[in-house]
């Protein structure tokens, strides 16, 4: 296997922390960013007895204030790929969400667009994350989305829709650019279960994290580019990426993306 470099941005989430044997199992080499050195233990314990090799750099996310900033943790760290898998996860406040999956987000996908040796970043979303009805949507379904969008996550919500839209907007700024957006639904801490719906998917629902994990690695290893949403299904995962692959799927369908390249030139 080709040795491929890949930067884990919140190297100690949840799914993070499942990414990283599907990583390291392929002979890669991880950069897992972590904000504290007592996380370190984790990272190393979840690769244990792996072909690949895992470091850790430490470095707090919430403190990007630039696309400087990410630059000097890609030129560091020198990736193949770019993975996002942070996010405040509701601590701190609104400023804090902002802070970390707007900011700082917005500013490694516009690094990691402008650096040539990057190849691939992938996006870790939500279901809900659209600005219109997604077409294969009902109208009941649609509904219970924006309540929920400018409800319990109104503050998240706009965050992780202008990094999901930064990014579509790069790849038409450099076509180079492999992104992938993987937007599951509820995540649950359930085991795996090796089987999904992916693609265009109900509005509702859950996936476990570590299938979560599993997805993100298969199509961070293909050439799967696009939205692609995640539940809980009956499809083994790499029967369903080879799928959406094969169909070009893309759930960003529906969505302006016109005026994702105007907001993010």
């Amino acid at each position: 296997m080709t040795l491929k470099r890949v930067l884990l941005l919140g190297g100690h989430g949840k799914i993070s922390l499942l990414l990283n044997p599907h990583l390291v199992s392929r002979s890669w080499h991880v950069t897992s960013v972590i904000r504290a050195a007592d996380q370190e233990e984790d990272i190393l314990n979840s690769v244990k007895h792996q072909p690949g090799k895992v470091e850790v750099l430490i470095s707090s996310l919430e403190d990007i204030r630039s696309k400087a900033d990410a630059q000097k943790v890609i030129d560091e760290s020198k990736p193949d790929y770019v993975v996002w898998s942070a996010g405040a996860g509701g601590k701190g406040g609104p400023e804090r969400t902002q802070a970390i999956d707007h900011d700082s987000c917005i500013c490694f996908v516009q690094a990691a667009a402008d650096t040539p040796s990057v190849t691939k970043f992938l996006l870790v979303s939500f279901l809900g994350s659209r600005r219109f009805k997604a077409p294969w949507w009902s109208d009941e379904e649609w509904k219970e989305t924006q309540d929920l969008n400018h409800g319990a996550l109104k503050d998240y919500y706009p965050a992780k829709l202008a990094s999901d839209e930064c990014l579509t907007a790069q790849t038409v700024k450099r076509a180079s650019l492999q992104a992938i957006v993987l937007r599951p639904g509820r995540l649950t801490d359930s085991a795996v279960t090796g089987k999904v719906s992916l693609g265009k998917t109900k509005a509702r629902g859950s996936v476990t994290r570590a299938d979560v994990a599993a997805v993100a690695a298969g199509l961070l290893d293909s050439e799967a580019k696009g939205w692609f949403d995640l539940l809980e299904g009956d499809e083994i995962i790499t029967d369903a990426i080879e799928r959406v692959i094969k169909d070009k799927v893309d759930c960003v369908v529906g969505e302006d993306v016109e005026g994702m390249i105007r907001d993010y030139p």
